[in-house]
């Protein structure tokens, strides 16, 4: 094992994501995913637009938005138990079904010319139940697909670029196709990608993960894991960080129609430009963490991100010129991703392995649980002060919360040292929320460095 150290340390960024895409079960991973995500941004968008279309409201955006992402803050915690007790595989495999179901019932309520605003509603209600149970499995679910726990990081940041090429692909097409044939062939597109990820499921050969007996009820579990994930310190400040960018930051996305159609005067082109542009930040920014040979000095990345993040919505939110406005939110997507795929790396490299579904569901409830609440206040703020002062308001939060994070960094990085070297993993792992300078060995324990 000493051995392979410094040829890992010493390996280039390719190498890396070459070495996790070599696990066959991440491999069918990746590809179903990365296709079944292009129709889920496609449909975010068109479902967006349909919004806006039918009723002209900023804050009709905001309480449509809150209404898919509430379940997550709600239920994740709860459903984040059954990560950790059941079989994840096969939780993703209900999830995506169900997830299927409801981009068809959206597709024939618009194709049947039947479609009302309560429908929207109620379907983004049952895809957030069902997000609420996907998300925190499915993060769980990525040790499961490689062998090695070195790679965690490169498949959390791997993950991420699907996320956010599906982003730069999907909103582009779906502009697109709103334009010359309406909002229905985006869900009907949507409809059908969940097929590539249900049949790469059905692909993989998983080995049984080993359960836990269930000594506690799932309320018991519940508390274990809660007091787990706010009673030690650096996960605690990560998650508030997490909480606090997505409460005031990512709901900015919930205003660009309005940023499209009233500002800019773009139409559904200019949205799916808007939307595209930040994709290309995040997923260049996804990109950059894969490449990434440790987790070294991740603490030092999320304060910057952070603080890059909020800088750019702050400088946006009143840029006067359509093209030179999208490199600016090319870089908030980049500050945005880094931020959120380096939080994920350092929790599920701190978090015990039983606890992982529930962490991940705190971090879900974190991540997409705030949203909704910050679409809903976005929303209302946006008709009183502004879009554009509701987006400027979103980054100077931001960036005051990147300024705090740095302040904590010297006393979580001083908590988070020995648990690394309690678990025996790699050095330069051990000492991730470390700048770069500090690299004194940890002590040995039972004779490994």
């Amino acid at each position: 094992m000493k051995k392979q150290k410094p040829e890992r340390s010493s390996e280039n960024g390719f190498k890396a994501v070459a070495r996790t895409l070599g696990y066959r079960n991440f491999r069918l991973f990746f590809g179903g995913q990365g296709l079944s995500l292009i129709g889920t941004w496609m449909q975010q968008v068109a479902m967006a637009w349909l919004v806006y279309r039918l009723t002209g409201s900023a804050l009709m955006l905001g309480l449509i938005n809150f209404s898919a992402r509430i379940p997550i803050f709600l239920a994740s915690p709860f459903l984040g138990v059954l990560a950790d007790r059941w079989n994840r595989h096969r939780i993703l495999l209900f999830t995506q079904t169900f997830s299927m179901l409801q981009a068809v019932t959206l597709t024939v309520l618009v194709f049947t010319h039947h479609v009302q605003v309560w429908h929207l509603f109620a379907l983004s209600l049952f895809i957030g139940m069902v997000n609420a149970m996907d998300i925190p499995a499915r993060q769980s679910f990525l040790i499961e697909m490689v062998e090695m726990k070195e790679d965690l990081g490169s498949a959390i940041a791997l993950n991420s670029s699907l996320v956010n090429g599906a982003r730069l692909i999907g909103p582009s097409i779906a502009g697109i196709l709103i334009a010359a044939a309406g909002e229905g062939i985006c869900f009907l597109i949507n409809s059908l990608s969940y097929l590539a990820v249900i049949v790469a499921l059905l692909l993989m050969k998983i080995s049984p993960r080993r359960i836990e007996p269930r000594s506690l009820s799932i309320m018991q579990q519940f508390r274990e894991g809660a007091h787990y994930a706010y009673g030690f310190a650096p996960i605690r400040a990560i998650l508030l960080l997490v909480s606090l960018v997505s409460l005031m930051g990512l709901p900015y996305m919930v205003l660009m129609p309005i940023f499209a159609q009233d500002i800019y005067h773009q139409g559904a082109h200019g949205l799916g430009f808007l939307t595209g542009a930040a994709g290309v930040g995040s997923l260049v920014g996804a990109l950059f963490l894969a490449g990434r040979k440790s987790v070294l000095g991740l603490g030092r990345v999320i304060v910057s991100a952070t603080v890059l993040f909020g800088t750019s919505l702050l400088i946006f939110s009143h840029f006067p010129f359509f093209w030179p406005a999208l490199g600016l939110l090319a870089l908030s997507g980049f500050g945005m991703i880094v931020l959120l795929a380096s939080a994920n790396t350092v929790l599920q490299t701190i978090v015990e392995d039983n606890k992982r579904g529930r962490l991940m569901s705190f971090y879900a409830m974190s991540f997409g649980g705030m949203v909704p609440f910050g679409s809903l206040v976005a929303g209302a703020l946006a008709t009183t002060i502004g879009a554009q002062n509701t987006v400027l308001a979103g980054g100077l939060v931001c960036i005051a919360g990147g300024l705090w994070f740095a302040r904590s960094l010297p006393r979580l990085r001083s908590l988070v040292h020995p648990i690394y070297v309690q678990k025996g993993i790699l050095r330069e792992v051990a000492v991730g929320l470390q700048s770069a300078t500090e690299q004194a060995p940890p002590p040995k324990i039972n004779g490994n460095g």
